[in-house]
């Protein structure tokens, strides 16, 4: 297996993910009836629309950080912390969607999951640049 496979199959699942959420929110689009390029003025819409954009947010720090992990850390547990990341995204989605104030479980899966990809990321790197005298 290549040393990436994981890490790549991992990151399409985000971007599967994240085109379920654009699917959702034309679909909620179009059950409101609100026009574009509108995002107000239907309480459903909004929350599928406001998902959507804090997973786009959130997905360059999340894909880069992702990465980086996988190349100090190697990719299996940067894959295992990739499928939380998502699975607290799609549960955040699901509870946002519901009742914005039942959000917080899915965010503190996904904001955890990714905390310690940055933080590997950063010492992953740190301690490459130590051990190869590059700092």
């Amino acid at each position: 297996m290549h040393p990436i496979n994981l890490t790549a199959l991992v990151t399409l699942l985000a971007l599967l993910l994240y085109m379920f959420m654009m699917v959702r929110v034309s679909r909620a689009r179009g059950t409101s009836g609100l026009k574009a390029p509108s995002v107000v003025g239907d309480p459903t819409f909004e929350r599928h629309y406001r998902v959507q954009m804090n997973t786009l947010e959130s997905l360059p720090v999340f894909l880069v950080s992702l990465w980086l992990f996988s190349l100090y850390w190697g990719e299996y547990l940067a894959a295992l912390l990739g499928v939380v990341w998502i699975i607290g995204r799609a549960i955040y989605m699901l509870n946002y969607v519901e009742d914005p104030k039942k959000r917080g479980t899915g965010f503190m899966i996904q904001a955890i999951a990714l905390i310690v990809l940055i933080v590997g990321a950063i010492v992953g790197s740190i301690s490459a640049m130590l051990v190869t005298g590059g700092l």
